[in-house]
């Protein structure tokens, strides 16, 4: 069975994403720090598709050393990725950028943008060399359009639309789709983090419209996957039917 290895599966987006690969006849191979999540995920995967193979990787994207080393130590019957979703990403704060906290810049640039290269850098050589291979990346509609106070969540974004175009270009002689997958506001845990876990400010964010639920996403994502090989979905851009742009939705 074709293989998809997704980062950040012990939520949101990349638990999704995770099942409906799973559900589709896929092995998975999943990523994220929380070690007690990954082992909640493999058991409902084995436990509605006994026949899916599924590898835990628990590790930090941030950390190069054990990202290079992990991937490099995978068994040969794991090393075929034709699918990597970098779904690793998060947002830290929310204020104006002259009284931003400069320890939530680095979390972000370190997820967002430099964990991402990392995992890829350790995978795409293999799908070069086998010409064959799909890397998603899960960007933002904040990777299209700034909006008040996200500022470096909005730049870190905006470096991932850049490197899937640059990613798309560079793989291109080598029969590899590139797609950025990105989503407008969607409930997940996302509120949370950003808020540092105030459970209060984070679900007033979704009060009085529908957001997007992470079934969305993993949806979209496992479509784009699943074209015949000669199609691409490059960007797809993606929002509740309330929210028109970083900044104006229709709140009941």
């Amino acid at each position: 069975m074709p293989i998809a290895f997704i980062t950040g599966a012990t939520s949101g987006f990349g638990k999704s994403t995770a099942l409906i690969f799973a559900r589709n006849g896929w092995d998975v191979i999943i990523n994220g720090r929380r070690s007690d999540r990954l082992n909640q995920l493999e058991q409902e995967i084995n436990s509605e598709t006994p026949n899916t193979r599924v590898l835990k990787l628990p590790f930090d994207v941030r950390d190069r050393n054990i990202v290079a080393e992990t991937i490099e130590r995978l068994s040969d019957d794991w090393k075929s990725i034709e699918v990597l979703v970098n779904n690793a990403g998060l947002a830290s704060g929310l204020a104006p950028i002259h009284e931003g906290n400069i320890d939530d810049w680095e979390v972000m640039i370190d997820t967002n943008i430099k964990g991402l290269l990392y995992v890829s850098r350790a995978i795409m050589p293999g799908m070069v060399a086998r010409k064959s291979g799909h890397i998603i990346n899960i960007s933002s509609i904040a990777g299209k359009e700034a909006y008040p106070k996200g500022n470096v969540y909005c730049a870190t974004k905006h470096a991932v639309d850049a490197l899937t175009k640059s990613m798309r270009i560079d793989l291109l002689p080598y029969g590899i789709r590139v797609t950025s997958v990105d989503p407008g506001a969607a409930e997940t845990e996302f509120s949370l983090v950003r808020f540092g876990g105030d459970e209060e400010r984070a679900s007033q964010v979704y009060k009085g419209y529908t957001p997007l639920r992470p079934e969305d996403i993993a949806d979209i994502i496992f479509y784009a996957a699943s074209r015949p090989s000669h199609v691409t979905l490059n960007d797809i851009l993606v929002t509740p039917l309330a929210q028109a742009n970083t900044s104006n939705f229709h709140k009941d």
